[in-house]
């Protein structure tokens, strides 16, 4: 048993008050449970309860046992001081204000019943990736959908909130955390952490001055990516010689170029092609966020990232290795991640900035739009009969593995409290 089990029990009263006391004898009421409080101090805040013939205003702490207090040391912080009553499964040991006067402690054993504890368990020691699947076809449809939409909401929000963490580390310049998110969405999964480094590397303010030169826009990425150390042809001797200059006037330092990986990758995604696409992006979206802000339409927003790469590019997946001429402007798939990881937290972040529900709709339309393919998450709630429509439906699906099903948090889900419900007598 854990104690989001006893929190659950507390907050939606799931057991016995007959003849409630608490362990010193004290006759008990519950008035108001008081509100789950998910940042540090007590688990409930503004409860109200009648101990013996007083009514008492303040917060509600939850353990496992009564002796986890003092193991928190509770006792020497004097915000739990304002705690009023101390829920507990066993109450082992007595426990103790700051001052030393005893805490009023109500034991739950004995007073739950076994049904809910059974099914609790059921769900805890479940070995299935989603550990209600046992359960999810006796769950009502609308459960499931209102859920995934909450999960999707959390989702963002906390996409939106990485976001923020960003910009204020940028001095709250939009534009530099706008690049930021670019860089790091253009490495995809494999060469994520490459552009996130390369961003580093190669400072927004810097690319602004030289945003209007294909050439030097080239020279400054692939030169600061790693890639110019050797040149292997006459273009990139010349874009050697471009970004020689470039960082001498800069006092810029290059990240070492094994930081890249070209394993197992078709040659469309190599970080060199990829280099040649945020190039051509960087020239032809100047101000790129504002441009995000300004867009409405899912057609706009792809437009931003669909660019043709320079003339080079379109030769090469590598320096000084001609290939067939092909167009490399980004495929649709990637066009799409870029819009789901890059566009939908920036168009969150600035919902959460500003306040305004337009750019959280914004998001949310967008990514209803978008047609996603499955993936490993998406196909564990595909296999209980559940089917993904669009990207939101995907991220709804991440969203409620990531933060729900993996580390089982079903007290917390709607759809664990269903089950809970529709599998206890107690309720």
């Amino acid at each position: 048993m854990k104690e989001d089990f006893l929190h659950y029990i507390w907050q939606h009263q799931y057991f016995d008050k007959t003849a409630l006391v608490t362990t010193a004898g004290e006759g008990l009421q519950v008035l108001r449970t008081g509100f789950y409080n998910t940042d540090a101090g007590p688990d409930f805040q503004e409860a109200l309860l009648k101990v013996g013939e007083v009514e008492w205003s303040g917060s509600v702490e939850v353990h496992l046992n009564a002796s986890d207090w003092h193991r928190h040391q509770h006792q020497r912080d004097l915000k739990y001081d304002q705690v009023v009553l101390h829920v507990v499964w066993e109450a082992d040991v007595p426990v103790l204000y700051s001052d030393g006067t005893p805490v009023p402690v109500l034991s739950l054993q004995g007073r739950v019943d076994l049904s809910l504890v059974n099914t609790y368990q059921k769900l805890q020691q479940a070995m299935n990736a989603i550990p209600c699947a046992a359960f999810w076809p006796s769950v009502p449809a609308i459960t499931k959908t209102l859920m995934l939409e909450r999960a999707l909401v959390e989702r963002l929000e906390a996409k939106g909130e990485e976001v923020l963490h960003s910009f204020r580390s940028y001095s709250n310049d939009w534009e530099q955390t706008a690049y930021h998110t670019l860089l790091r969405g253009f490495g995809f999964k494999t060469n994520q952490q490459g552009f996130e480094q390369l961003a580093k590397a190669l400072p927004l303010s810097v690319v602004r001055r030289h945003q209007h030169n294909p050439l030097q826009l080239e020279a400054l990425l692939y030169g600061q990516a790693g890639f110019l150390e050797e040149p292997e042809d006459t273009y990139g001797a010349l874009l050697q010689k471009e970004h020689g200059f470039l960082q001498h006037k800069y006092t810029l330092q290059p990240m070492p170029r094994h930081r890249w990986k070209f394993l197992r990758m078709r040659p469309a995604n190599f970080p060199t092609v990829r280099l040649a696409q945020l190039a051509a992006m960087l020239y032809r979206q100047q101000a790129f966020f504002s441009k995000l802000l300004e867009a409405d339409t899912v057609e706009q927003y792809e437009a931003l990232f669909r660019v043709p790469v320079s003339e080079y590019w379109q030769q090469h997946y590598h320096f000084g290795r001609p290939a067939k001429a092909r167009q490399k402007s980004i495929g649709k798939g990637s066009v799409q991640n870029l819009v789901v990881n890059v566009a939908v937290p920036l168009l969150a972040a600035y919902r959460l900035y500003t306040d305004e529900r337009v750019y959280i709709e914004k998001a949310v339309s967008l990514l209803e739009q978008l047609r996603e393919g499955s993936n490993k998450i998406t196909r564990f709630y595909q296999e209980l009969g559940w089917q993904a429509r669009s990207a939101a439906d995907n991220q709804a699906a991440l969203g409620l593995y990531k933060k729900y099903c993996a580390p089982v948090n079903c007290m917390r889900c709607a759809i664990g409290h269903k089950i809970m419900k529709q599998n206890s007598s107690a309720t």
